[in-house]
């Protein structure tokens, strides 16, 4: 049952962008593990969605990845750690670049990280399904525009 825009204008007057930002973006992480782990992905849970997130973390340097996240370089390592140990990337020497350290996916991460492209179509369907066509193509075209603005950064 859909709530009439009268009652949503009432029940999120009062919500911060913050908030109403926040809980979709918390349910989709929550599918995407729980799909995840139901097809055989075991093992990963909420807070390796800081690495599993767009853009892909394949080929990147771990403290570009703690930035992105916006965590510690040690927190983001102890993360890629138990990504590592459930063998869904390692951690390589980056190539020309004297000691530093990239980021790869093995193919168990990449099939892992096409899953999750999988539900996140599939999230964008059921959206466009609640919201309608033409508002879920607004809701994106908004949400670019904010992503590609100075606001984000």
């Amino acid at each position: 049952m859909s709530i009439s825009e009268e009652n949503l204008r009432v029940k999120t007057k009062d919500m911060l962008i913050g908030a109403l930002l926040r809980a979709p973006a918390e349910a989709i992480h929550r599918r995407i593990i729980r799909e995840l782990n139901a097809a055989g992905f075991e093992g990963l849970s909420q807070p390796h969605m800081a690495v599993f997130r767009y853009p892909s973390p394949d080929g990147v340097r771990p403290g570009v990845l703690a930035e992105r996240a916006g965590m510690s370089k040690q927190a983001m390592n102890r993360l890629l750690g138990s990504l590592e140990d459930l063998g869904y990337l390692a951690r390589t020497d980056a190539p020309d670049e004297g000691r530093a350290r990239i980021v790869r996916f093995t193919q168990r991460g990449h099939l892992a990280y096409a899953k999750a492209i999988e539900v996140l179509r599939e999230i964008e369907r059921e959206w466009s399904g609640e919201l309608g066509p033409k508002d879920f193509a607004r809701l994106k075209l908004l949400l670019g525009r904010v992503w590609e603005s100075p606001l984000v950064r």
